[in-house]
């Protein structure tokens, strides 16, 4: 398999389940090597990762079939892993009563919107401006099938977030789903995106790769 063609979450799982086997740790006692420390900005890989992995909310928009095909956004709550070992996989625990999820069942196509500003690095400066970091993931969102493995992971990832998830009314039917990222629209210090694209988000390169 070419390790430069990561395109989904199956193989993010697969290569994690691999190293576990190769070195003999145990899930539990595994710790990521992404660091809590903010990464350079002139890393885009890196500090994308950084950013998906420390936060835990953002803005899903899909698409509204009833109101003409007009993008429709959402603040969710989101997982990408338990701490420090994310995975750059955004998890969410929706329910179809809200829209956000029912236009999601019909068109998969969405995007997922993460502000640097809620983690306070941003300092005093508007959220908007272009030196607090944002990104932008853009792919299709997919409900995690429950009698998975992948279900109790992401289910373990995003409780550790939001622990009130376990205790959100069954009767509203909650479901794991997740984003197959295709596109990556990343802002780290001016107005021009930064140039990164999903093999180097999954796999960085030499100076991508988190020591």
């Amino acid at each position: 398999m070419d390790m430069l063609m990561i395109r989904n979450r199956k193989f993010v799982l697969h290569a994690l389940c691999f190293v576990l086997i190769i070195f003999g740790v145990s899930a539990d006692d595994t710790r990521r090597s992404l660091s809590q420390e903010k990464p350079e900005r002139s890393n885009a890989p890196a500090f994308a990762r950084w950013l998906v992995s420390e936060n835990s909310w953002g803005v899903l928009s899909t698409i509204a079939d009833d109101i003409a095909g007009a993008p429709f956004g959402d603040v969710v709550s989101y997982s990408d892993g338990e701490p420090y070992r994310g995975t750059g996989i955004p998890y969410f625990y929706l329910t179809t009563l809200d829209p956000t999820t029912r236009y999601a069942l019909k068109d998969h196509r969405s995007s997922f919107t993460i502000s640097e500003y809620p983690l306070g690095s941003c300092g005093q400066i508007d959220p908007e401006n272009p030196t607090c970091s944002k990104i932008t993931l853009t792919g299709k969102l997919n409900e995690v099938d429950a009698d998975s493995e992948e279900s109790g992971i992401a289910k373990k990832a995003l409780f550790s977030k939001h622990a009130e998830m376990k205790n959100w009314p069954k009767d509203h039917t909650f479901k794991v789903y997740w984003l197959d990222i295709e596109e990556i629209f990343l802002i780290d210090f001016s107005s021009d995106p930064k140039p990164l694209t999903v093999d180097q988000y999954f796999l960085p390169g030499k100076e991508g790769r988190w020591e």
